[in-house]
């Protein structure tokens, strides 16, 4: 049905208002310190998209390849039939915060999450 829907050119939104909004302050929050990680020399960025963006274009290249990231986020939202979308939207939110966390206190302990619970 969904994709039907797409190729008449409707596309169908998520249901969840909520979830969309959470979805976009966790990516604009793990925008930004994506973009710190190229500003401070003890950060390595390690998604290879926004690397190779950040080497074409410099810092708008991480805002670029950020945007694509929200961009297939959505398409993917729109396309996908309710209760498939609310889910997947729900699993990004998750894997968004993790990112976040992860990149906040990456930048303000220097240190990745992982170390400081393992040792």
């Amino acid at each position: 049905m969904a994709v039907e829907t797409f190729r008449k050119g409707s596309l169908d939104p998520p249901n969840s208002v909520g979830l969309r909004a959470a979805f976009l302050v966790l990516w604009a929050i793990d925008a930004i310190a994506a973009t710190l990680f190229f500003l401070v020399p003890y950060a390595t960025e390690l998604n290879p998209v926004t690397v190779f963006f950040y080497g074409l274009f410099g810092l708008p290249g991480v805002l670029l390849a950020a945007l694509c990231y929200a961009a297939a986020v959505v398409l993917i939202g729109h396309v996908l039939s309710d209760p498939m979308d609310v889910r997947f939207v729900g699993v990004v939110v998750v894997l968004y915060t993790l990112f976040a966390v992860n990149n906040i206190l990456l930048l303000l302990f220097r240190e990745p999450v992982v170390e400081m619970l393992f040792l």
